[in-house]
This record gives structure tokens, C-alpha cells and sequence, in this order.
């Protein structure tokens, strides 16, 4: 694009900005008080426009709005270029006027304000850029007199042309004339769909968009050659708001505002602070007394509202109006809470039979019966004294709510639904697909996912510059590994730091449990010694979470700065890296707690007499006697209720509100004083600029991936999981619609025909939840010990004598020196024997304190269990697997139908077009005839005349 010549520009060595000549600038102001009395007398224009919903024409419909920041003269006069009528450049007539819209130019007289060189630099580009967008066929308006003072808009319209142009150009997928059938069930399934139907039309949304459809309109890619096969009925409609502002946001991706050797679109403009946002138009109101029917009021009302809660999600109704991709999101969580209901049901079944059980369980009632005498050794050195077993009887019964015979059959449960809820998942994404016209899609979406990212292209100019300024002669540059080495290296170890730095918190929280257990067990009364260890673990709970959120936080933005520095090419490329890092990190943050209770507390404790310690002072906490799964449940409970409460819904919730409330109590401080610009009605455009702008769905997806982890790693320990997910997710939905419907920005609608990365990351979970809930049931829980007593030890096949026998036994005299308790005697009596958890040779044995045979055989049995419940389950996993089918039978089917369809189609189409040049051959044959009977005497000057019989018009 040619530029005029009165813009110089210095080199791009100083500063790296273009200054604009002075001379060219002319202040261009506009004075509101003036014209209060004429606005008052004349007809409101903004009722016209639909209070920005329309240019001030109201007809052409506002696709996009450009935000930018503008400074004001102490007159209130704005900068703006004033058109030259002795302007010798080149440029289009279109450019050099300025955008229609309100705003006067000042007089010759008018003095000029300051200037700011880096505004000037901005406004030039702004120019420049809207220029080549007039250029590429959108329609612009400028608005600067708005009630945000400082905020300029530009609004966007995409003509019919532009819109057929791209949607050919993007291949977008367009309901055609031709109407088809679907296929539907009969006999018994009808039946049963008719019920079914009856039954849940109480909770279906009324949405248009949710009905059954019994037919389907056939879709074919957009081609301006072949306008004639689709439905051009109502072409204001054919284009839906969500389809325009996808294609006037590719074109604002892809229009340059320089000659520079990278597409410098809107993101870098963004970037650099050119605009301040851009964004797409909501449809309307969601709220109020006069709110004209809109597509947002209807989701406000039928989706975006607590009170709807129990009704399914109109996810046809999401689509239209947010795009595939935010639909896909909501459709995917509302089949995985679907889901958690029939996990939820036989969780509570779980639960309810350790409850029913807890006065049967022989080893409970052992460790609860006082008779036993059985003296256990002290849990700290010096300051701990011995304790009777019976005082850790809570716990013990605690213990077998969650460590029941039931527990195995539960994760057995959890493993073959987490596999079925991922085939119901594909199944549900193949239904979509075909109902949103996203089958064959993967061509364009490559087409569209491969352009370079800004700051990419910005690297890659950075690097050919200096190629340049050594005198070297290169092709097209691109980045290489080793220009991202320093990246890759900074990745690399700032995520060992943050690993690192997780453990480092665990293990000072260990500490603190260590510690802490001690100071209580001298100051608490006997009657507080026996909850030492449940006030322990739940203030070392509660630690652990504030730290998670808190780390949460910053691990996010951590992921997203290493993800810049690497500087991937496509937006695919860094949004794939940046979840990966994120979910790495924020898996390490939230598991590492729990992971160090059921596979690492307890197992390097040592032995009295021998203990193992910290920094030569603490000794590594020991499980309580009925094993560390109660402890395990604790965790697991505290950290997923306490993350979904605080900062899945509160942060949420409290977060948007606030952040409202400020920006609200700032445009407050700068409103004018003007009682009537007060009063005056918002444009639609300013009303959603106050909005808050859209982050994309990772962290919403981040959040539900680290639940479906509580859900499925940990179950054994924790089978009311899915039920406290199931209530949670209940209110995310509708509390992730309310913010989407009411709190943010419209976002730009995106295609996709599946979740992405993210279902990779779910089968990821899914697989290494079989092995970790093998490991859970085999180490932490005593289910394997209990067996192997039954079938190897037990003398009546009961459980009777089985709490003996998991007890090793210790001679008080053995105690290293320094390390017996300070009163022996608090127990009332003198101790000789004392009792600890472990598998070892009594005192009076030749090799005591060594690890008994029975060790070896239960260590033995609990690797063989891990074996034989990984493999069966994986079997399993797969086997569901492979007998449900990926893509449904009717929908395949219809793909097909499809196919044929469009064939016969285009078949049809060919041979109307042979038939009609048949008879426009016969029609040609049969006038050469009759001219060739005319009288030879005919002359030569009206051969002319001959030869016009052959020439008419042949129009395809």
C-alpha cells in the first residue's frame, strides 16, 4: 500500500517507532455542549441503531468492534488527520477521509495541542490499518463520543460479498436447499423413545434448538459459483453473528498495517497497545422490561440461571452462539457429570456398607476392646509416653468405612467407568459433529491453525534484521532449535525449580506434623492425646491447601511465561505447550501431598531402638494402627472440597465481581459531570467493553481434568469422590454459563471437532489410575494382610488374633540412651514389652528385630495383587473398549445418506446442464438450416448478417 509522502519516518534503529511529520497533523475537536440543545429536539439516532447493535444507518448489522485509547487536548479536542485537498499522494479516496461516524473538524484558526510522538505513531498505524480493512471490503464507522471518555470505537461491517468471499475462502459449511429425511427408530425403541421422551420433557430447556429434528437441511462448503444450490431465502440470516464475526476476525488476522516482511494483524496491534481490545458484539440484554427476544436472553434464562439446574443444557443453542469449540467444552461437562451419577450411586453403596459392617469387623473391635492390654510403644522420643491401643478406637472404626472388602470391587468400578465415560464421550463428539456439519473438517482446520502467530513473525523479522545488518545474503528465515536453546533451557530448569520447590513445601509440612505431634502429646490431656493425630493431620491438611490454591495461582502464570519465551509458531502449537506445562505442574501441586501419604508415610520409619531421623532431631512420623488410608481419605477430602469451594467457586464468583466493581468505580471518577451524558443510554459496544475479556477455556478445563483425577487416582481411599464432584459440577455449569452469558466478552467463535489435548491427557489419567489404585489397595490399606492372615495364619478361618498378629513386640530395655519415655510410668504401671506396627522377630528370638518370613509373605501377596489388578483391569479398560464402536450406527449411516445426497446432487446439476446445451445445440443446427436456405442472390454486405444466425448469447 502506498503511503504519503508527508508521513517521514526515522530509521528503525531510534527507538523503533515511526514519527510522524508534525505539519500533517491538524486538531479535529468536538464540542458536545454545543449541540445538547439540537440532540434534545432532533429523534434519538441511537433508537435507530439499536444503541449500537447497527451503524447510524440502522441497517448494516456492527460484526466487530476495535477499542483504542485517544488523548484529548485541555480544549477536549482529539487527534485526529484532517484530509489535504492538495494532497499529492496516491492513496485511495477512501483513506483519505476520515471514518464516517460522529466528530466535526475544527476551524484553520483552531490552535494545535502537544504532541505525543508515540500517540501520533499509534494513530498513524490505526490509519493505516483501518485504510487496508476499507481496502479488503469491511464497512467502518468511528465513534469517539461516547460516555467512556478517552475510548474510541470503531465498528465493523462485513457486506454480503465479503461474507460469500471468505466463507468460500474458509471452506465454511452451509445449509443448501435440499432437505433429507433422518432416520428414525421403529417398533420397541420407538416405543421406548416416545416414553423416555414423555418422561424427561420436564427437564429439557425450551429452546428451539433442543427439539428433536426428524429432518436435516444437507450442508455443502460455501462457493460463490454455486450460490444457486443453497438457501439464499433470507440472506441477513444466512450468515448467523457468530459466522460474521468469525469471518471479519480472520480478515483482521490477516490485513497488514506496514510493508514490513511480517503480517502484523490485529493480535500484534493488540500487543503493542495500537488497540486496546477487540471483540465482537453480544446480541443484546440479557435483562430488563423492554429487552427485545435475543439468543442471549433465551440461554440467560434457559441455561445461564441456578433455578434451571436440573434441566439438560440446550448445547445447540451454546454452539450458535459462542461457536463449536465453547460448546464442546459444555457438551463434554455435561457428560461427564452425567456420568458421576451412577459413580455417585454406588459410591454411596460403598459407603453405606462399611457403615452397615463397621460392628461386625473383628480387627476394630479388637483394637476397641480394652481386655487386650495391648501397650504400644511411644510415637515421639523422651516427651511421648506409652498409650493403650484401645485409645486409637475412632479411628480404627474410622478406617473401616473406607478399607472394606468393597473398596476393591469399587475401583474395579471406577477403572471399567472411566473407560465407558471416555467411548461415551467419542460417541457423543461423532453425534455433534454431524449435527453442527463438522464431519471432514480436518483440512480446513489445519488451513486455518497453521498461520503464524505475531510473535513469531516478530522474532523472525528480529533475526533476519540482523542478518541483514551483517551483510548476509539469506532466504526466508525461520526459527531454529538453536535460537530457542536459552528458551528451552529456561523451561527446563524453571520447572525443576517449581517441582523442586513443591516438595520442598511437602516436606516442611512434614515437619510440621512431626513437630507439632510432639508439643501436643506433652501439653494435651489423656483425653486430647487420643486426637493427636487427627488434629495433626487435619491442620497439615488445611496448610496443604492454602498453599496448593496459592501455588496453583502462580504456576499458571509461570506456565504461560515459559510458553512466550518458547515462541511457537501457531496458536495450536503454544496453546498445547502452555497446557502441558500447566497441567504438569499443577498436577505436581496438588497430587504431591497426597501421593507422600499413601505410598511414603510410614515406610521408612525404622523400628524403636533404631528409628529413622530427620536432621539428627525428628523422626519420621509412623500410619496410625489401623494403617494410613484414614489419614489418606482426610487429605483427599480436605484438599477436593476445600479447591472446588474456595477456587473453583468462590475465585470465580468473587473475582469477576470485583474486578467489575473497580473498573466500574473508575469509569465512575472520569464520567463527565454532564447530567444529560449521564443519563444518556449506553451503546451496546460500551456496555461490553466493560465486560471482562475472555481467557480462553483452559483454566475451565484445567480445573474439571485436576477433579477428574481426585475422582479416579485416589477412589479407593475416598468413594464419595464422584458424589462431592457430582454436586460441584451441578453448580460449575451454571455457574461457568452465568459468567460466560454475563460476565465476559462475547469471545470469537472457534471450529473444532473434539476437546483437543485435553482427551489425551483424560485416557493419560484414566491408565495410570488402574495402577495407582492397585498400589493404594496393595501398600496403604490392609486388605492384602487381612487375606493373608485369613488363608495362611488364621486357626478358626476367622479374623480373630489378627491385630496380634500385624504387632511386633519390643523390649523397653533395648531403647537407645536418651530416647526412653521421661515417665514410664504414665500409664499407672511398669512396662517391659511394648507393641509397634511391623512384621519383625520378637526380642526373645535369635536374630531379634530382624523382618520376619511373614513380611516377605504378605510383601509377596501385595505385588502378585498388583500384577493381577492391573493386568484384569487394563483387559477390561480395553475390552470396553473395543466392544463399543466409536462413531454410532444411525450416525454412520446418515454420513453416508449424506454422501449420497450431495452426489446425487451434483449429478443431477451435470445433467440439467447436458440437457440444456443438447438443446442448445439443436436450436443452433435447426438456424443454420433456415440460414442456409436463404436466396444465394444474396450480397456479400449482408454476410455479415449470415454469420449473426450463430452468434447469440450462451449463459451457464
Amino acid at each position: 500500500m502506498r503511503v504519503n509522502k508527508k508521513y517521514s519516518c526515522l530509521p528503525a534503529e531510534e527507538k523503533g517507532i515511526h514519527i510522524i511529520n508534525i505539519r500533517a497533523i491538524e486538531d479535529i475537536g468536538y464540542d458536545q455542549h454545543e449541540s445538547t440543545l439540537l440532540n434534545s429536539l432532533s429523534k434519538n439516532p441511537d433508537a435507530d441503531c439499536k444503541y449500537g447493535l447497527y451503524f447510524r444507518d440502522g441497517k448494516r448489522k456492527v460484526d466487530y468492534i476495535l477499542v483504542y485509547h485517544y488523548k484529548k487536548s485541555s480544549a477536549g479536542r482529539t487527534l485526529a488527520r484532517r484530509p489535504q485537498q492538495n494532497d499529492a499522494s496516491v492513496r485511495s479516496s477512501r483513506q483519505d477521509q476520515p471514518l464516517p461516524g460522529k466528530g466535526v473538524q475544527l476551524e484553520m484558526g483552531d490552535p494545535e495541542p502537544h504532541m505525543d510522538y508515540h500517540e501520533d505513531d499509534k494513530r498513524f498505524r490505526r490509519e493505516e490499518y483501518e485504510g487496508n480493512l476499507v481496502e479488503a471490503g469491511l464497512e467502518l464507522e468511528r465513534d469517539e463520543d461516547t460516555k467512556i471518555h478517552g475510548i474510541g470505537f470503531v465498528k465493523i461491517h462485513a457486506p454480503w460479498n465479503v461474507l460469500c468471499r471468505e466463507a468460500e475462502f474458509l471452506k465454511l459449511k452451509m445449509p443448501t436447499k435440499k432437505m433429507y429425511q433422518i432416520n428414525q427408530t421403529h417398533g420397541l425403541l420407538k416405543k421406548i423413545n416416545s416414553v423416555i421422551q414423555k418422561i424427561t420433557e420436564p427437564i429439557q430447556p425450551k429452546v428451539a434448538e433442543h427439539k428433536p429434528q426428524t429432518v436435516k437441511r444437507l450442508s455443502y462448503p460455501f462457493s460463490r459459483e454455486k450460490q444457486h444450490l443453497f438457501d439464499l431465502s433470507d440472506k441477513d440470516s444466512f450468515f448467523d453473528s457468530k459466522t460474521r464475526s468469525t469471518i471479519v476476525y480472520e480478515i483482521l488476522k490477516r490485513t497488514t498495517c506496514t510493508k514490513a516482511k511480517y503480517s502484523m494483524g490485529i493480535t500484534s496491534l493488540l500487543a503493542n497497545g495500537v488497540y486496546s481490545a477487540a471483540y465482537p458484539l453480544h446480541d443484546g440484554d440479557y435483562e430488563g422490561e423492554n429487552v427485545e427476544p435475543n439468543d442471549r436472553k433465551l440461554l440467560c434464562e434457559e441455561w445461564a440461571s441456578y433455578g434451571v439446574f436440573y434441566k439438560y443444557q440446550p448445547i445447540d443453542l451454546v454452539r450458535k452462539y459462542f461457536g463449536e469449540k465453547i460448546g464442546l467444552y459444555f457438551a463434554w461437562l455435561g457428560v461427564y457429570t452425567q456420568m458421576l451419577i451412577p459413580a455417585s450411586i454406588v459410591g454411596i453403596i460403598v459407603f453405606l456398607y462399611g457403615c452397615a459392617t463397621v460392628d461386625e469387623n473383628i480387627p476394630s473391635m479388637e483394637m476397641c476392646d480394652q481386655r487386650n492390654n495391648i501397650t504400644m510403644c511411644p510415637l515421639c522420643d523422651k516427651t511421648c509416653s506409652y498409650w493403650k491401643m484401645s485409645s486409637a478406637c475412632a479411628t480404627a472404626r474410622a478406617s473401616h468405612l473406607f478399607d472394606n472388602p468393597a473398596t476393591v470391587f469399587f475401583s474395579v468400578f471406577m477403572a471399567l467407568w472411566a473407560a465407558t465415560f471416555m467411548e461415551h464421550w467419542k460417541r457423543k463428539q461423532m453425534r455433534l459433529n454431524y449435527r453442527w456439519d463438522l464431519t471432514g473438517f480436518e483440512e480446513e482446520e489445519e488451513a486455518v491453525k497453521d498461520h503464524p502467530r505475531a510473535e513469531y513473525e516478530a522474532k523472525v523479522l528480529e533475526k533476519s534484521l540482523r542478518k541483514e545488518h551483517k551483510h548476509k545474503e539469506t532466504d526466508k528465515e525461520k526459527l531454529t532449535w538453536k535460537d530457542r536453546f536459552p528458551a528451552y533451557l529456561t523451561n527446563f530448569v524453571g520447572i525443576i525449580f517449581m517441582v523442586g520447590l513443591t516438595f520442598a513445601i511437602v516436606f516442611g509440612v512434614i515437619i510440621y506434623r512431626i513437630s507439632t505431634a510432639a508439643a501436643l502429646a506433652i501439653s494435651s490431656t489423656p483425653s486430647g492425646r487420643s486426637s493427636v493425630r487427627v488434629t495433626v493431620t487435619a491442620t497439615a491438611v488445611i496448610i496443604n491447601l492454602v498453599v496448593i490454591i496459592i501455588l496453583d495461582e502462580v504456576y499458571g502464570c509461570i506456565a504461560r511465561w515459559l510458553t512466550q519465551i518458547e515462541v511457537p509458531k501457531t496458536d495450536k502449537n503454544f496453546e498445547e505447550r502452555l497446557i502441558f506445562k500447566a497441567f504438569l505442574l499443577k498436577f505436581v501441586n496438588a497430587y504431591t501431598p497426597i501421593f507422600y501419604v499413601a505410598f511414603f508415610k510410614g515406610r521408612f520409619v525404622g523400628r524403636p531402638g533404631d528409628y529413622v531421623y530427620i536432621f539428627h532431631s525428628f523422626r519420621m512420623e509412623e500410619c496410625a494402627p489401623g494403617g494410613c488410608l484414614m489419614e489418606l481419605c482426610i487429605q483427599l477430602s480436605i484438599i477436593m472440597l476445600g479447591k472446588q469451594l474456595i477456587q473453583n467457586n468462590l475465585f470465580e464468583i468473587g473475582i469477576p465481581k470485583m474486578k467489575k466493581f473497580i473498573r466500574y468505580l473508575k469509569l465512575k471518577r472520569r464520567r463527565s459531570l454532564d447530567h444529560e451524558e449521564h443519563m444518556k443510554k449506553k451503546q451496546r459496544y460500551e456496555v461490553d467493553y466493560n465486560l471482562e475479556p475472555f481467557a480462553g477455556l483452559t483454566p475451565e478445563y484445567m480445573e474439571m481434568i485436576i477433579q477428574f483425577g481426585f475422582v479416579t487416582l485416589f477412589v479407593a481411599s475416598f468413594p464419595l469422590a464422584p458424589l462431592f464432584a457430582l454436586l460441584n459440577n451441578i453448580i460449575e455449569i451454571r455457574l461457568d454459563a452465568k459468567k460466560f452469558v454475563t460476565e465476559l466478552r462475547r469471545p470469537v467463535a472457534v471450529r473444532a471437532k473434539d476437546i483437543g489435548i485435553w482427551y489425551n491427557i483424560l485416557r493419560g489419567i484414566g491408565k495410570l489410575a488402574v495402577i495407582i489404585n492397585a498400589f493404594v489397595i496393595s501398600f496403604t490399606s490392609d486388605f492384602i494382610p487381612r487375606l493373608v492372615y485369613l488363608y495362611m495364619y488364621s486357626e478358626n478361618g476367622t479374623m480373630h488374633g489378627f491385630v496380634n498378629h500385624t504387632l511386633s513386640s519390643f523390649n523397653v530395655s533395648d531403647f537407645q540412651a536418651g530416647t526412653a519415655p521421661n515417665d514410664p510410668l504414665d500409664l499407672g504401671y511398669e512396662v517391659q514389652i511394648c507393641r509397634y506396627k511391623d512384621y519383625r522377630e520378637p526380642p526373645w528370638s535369635e536374630n531379634k528385630y530382624d523382618i520376619s518370613k511373614d513380611f516377605w509373605a504378605v510383601l509377596a501377596a501385595r505385588l502378585a495383587f498388583v500384577i493381577v489388578f492391573q493386568n484384569l483391569v487394563m483387559f477390561m479398560s480395553e475390552f470396553v473398549d473395543w466392544i463399543i464402536p466409536d462413531i454410532p450406527k444411525d450416525i454412520s449411516q446418515q454420513i453416508h445418506k449424506e454422501k449420497v445426497l450431495m452426489v446425487e446432487v451434483f449429478m443431477r446439476e451435470e445433467q440439467g446442464k447436458l440437457q440444456m446445451l443438447e438443446t442448445w445445440k439443436d436450436k443452433d443446427k435447426r438456424k443454420g438450416e433456415n440460414c442456409n436456405n436463404h436466396s444465394p442472390r444474396l450480397s456479400r454486405s449482408r454476410s455479415g448478417s449470415l454469420s449473426s444466425c450463430h452468434s447469440y448469447p450462451l449463459d451457464v
